[in-house]
């Protein structure tokens, strides 16, 4: 995997993947910048819960679930001090479909946790990761 980043001017950065998409991170104005992007810690937070998003909904449609929608809350704090590492962070899943068995979710959100998403793992290393979930029926 690859990556590509521009300084653009004062704190703010333009990050390429390998893959060819594009993503301007910025500051806040009171360290510098225009607010005109998220901030890079930020894109780590929704990398990750878009990392575990993908596990679960996979995983789910493999086991021929009827998901129909899954959005994910996302909560977490920063040490106060340098590094400012994410110490906690909680997932809250609110998954959508017909008949989704609590068992079924749990058990692909235990998978992602547990063995797939990258992302996740890499933080529970100076992160207490915890995750709930809820069930709504589609109409």
């Amino acid at each position: 995997m690859k990556a590509r980043l521009k300084w653009v001017e004062a704190v703010s950065f333009l990050a390429e993947s390998g893959s060819g998409h594009a993503v301007l991170m910025d500051g806040a104005p009171e360290g510098g910048g225009r607010n005109l992007g998220p901030r890079p810690m930020e894109l780590v937070l929704m990398g990750t819960v878009g990392c575990t998003t993908y596990d679960v909904i996979h995983i789910l449609k493999k086991s021929r679930a009827d998901v129909r929608d899954c959005v994910v809350e996302v909560d977490s704090d920063r040490a106060t001090e340098d590094p400012k590492v994410f110490t906690r962070i909680h997932f809250h899943f609110i998954v959508t479909g017909k008949a989704l068995k609590p068992e079924m979710v749990e058990r692909a959100i235990k998978l992602s946790a547990e063995k797939y998403c990258s992302a996740s793992i890499m933080l529970g290393k100076t992160a207490d990761i915890t995750h709930d979930f809820e069930i709504r029926e589609a109409d």
